[in-house]
């Protein structure tokens, strides 16, 4: 068994994180950190966990954990580390987007390695330091991936992908109340959403010469997942795509490359990224799904703690959609 901390656990992936690592075969919580809500059961954030613990949220940190998950708002989780040190045996992963681009990855000593396990396995596994990826950049990278490695992705990639209002976090917001967002869909941030940094130095370790990244993220008037789909030009056959794309994920736990369309359903509520691949005259079309709390953060996050730790790299994570 292994301790843990958790270090901002009342939002959504944080309650996420929660459920995963109450039901993981080594895991043992040792605290949830919260400044607003120390003293009050996690249920008051989390009624879904009602039964499945009596933990509450403390204001005192344990500097001692093995592995310590900082679930906070993007530039928090820099603050609070300069204000906290922990053991030097103690493994940190961070879900906030500060510490992802090379740039950014160094901390007072502590280097964080980009943990999206399809191609960085053998890093995470040695790793001290971990930046989970982001949500939207788990699924568009998993998409072009494999173009990127086979040296086909010279060409403008243009991408669509859409969102459920749980990716815009748990505060409230004009654009996340439920009269607004119901029955609605609306673009944001087209061309130069944050996650693109993340994706082009993803794509771009294998090729240097990958073409523009044109994102148009949406929101949708669901929950939680994202679908999205990828279009450029590819000069081989569909069946040679096909080929790539299930040559590079041989050996990939969570992502699965379909023969049939896919949806959204089939990947909500698990750790799971599907992929599948359509041919138009010269035009490619990628499309993937996986479900923004899980594979997209808190799941990944798992994922990368079982790598670190050596366990089986699915253990907590066998979990199954409801497809109705």
């Amino acid at each position: 068994m292994i301790t843990i901390g958790i270090i901002g656990g009342s939002g959504y992936t944080g309650g996420e994180l929660i459920r995963l690592l109450l039901n993981h075969s080594k895991a043992n919580i040792e605290f949830i950190y919260s400044t607003t809500r120390a003293g009050k059961k996690i249920t008051t954030a989390h009624p879904d966990l009602l039964g499945q613990t009596e933990l509450a949220f403390t204001a005192d940190v344990n500097l001692n954990v093995d592995v310590v998950f900082l679930c906070l708002g993007h530039g928090n989780s820099t603050t609070f580390l300069n204000q906290n040190s922990f053991s030097a045996n103690t493994k940190i992963i961070d879900l906030s987007n500060d510490f992802r681009l090379k740039n950014d990855a160094v901390l007072n000593g502590k280097e964080f390695i980009y943990g999206l396990p399809e191609t960085n396995t053998p890093a995470i596994k040695t790793a001290n330091y971990i930046a989970n990826p982001g949500c939207f950049a788990t699924a568009i990278q998993l998409a072009l991936l494999p173009l990127a490695k086979a040296n086909t992705l010279e060409n403008e990639v243009h991408i669509n992908a859409v969102t459920g209002s749980t990716g815009a976090g748990v505060k409230p917001s004009d654009t996340t109340h439920f009269s607004w967002r119901n029955n609605n869909v609306s673009w944001y941030k087209p061309f130069t959403h944050q996650h693109l940094g993340e994706i082009g130095e993803s794509l771009n370790a294998y090729n240097n010469t990958v073409g523009e990244l044109l994102f148009l993220p949406q929101r949708g008037n669901f929950a939680r997942g994202i679908f999205a789909t990828a279009y450029t030009n590819y000069n081989g056959s569909l069946e040679d795509a096909i080929k790539l794309y299930k040559d590079f994920y041989a050996d990939a736990k969570f992502t699965n490359v379909s023969d049939e369309a896919i949806h959204l359903k089939q990947v909500v509520n698990t750790n799971q990224c599907h992929i599948h691949l359509h041919k138009h005259n010269n035009k490619l079309l990628i499309t993937s799904a996986i479900d923004n709390l899980l594979k997209g953060a808190s799941g990944q996050a798992v994922q990368n703690m079982n790598l670190m730790f050596g366990f089986k790299e699915t253990e907590g994570l066998n979990l199954k959609a409801g497809g109705f």
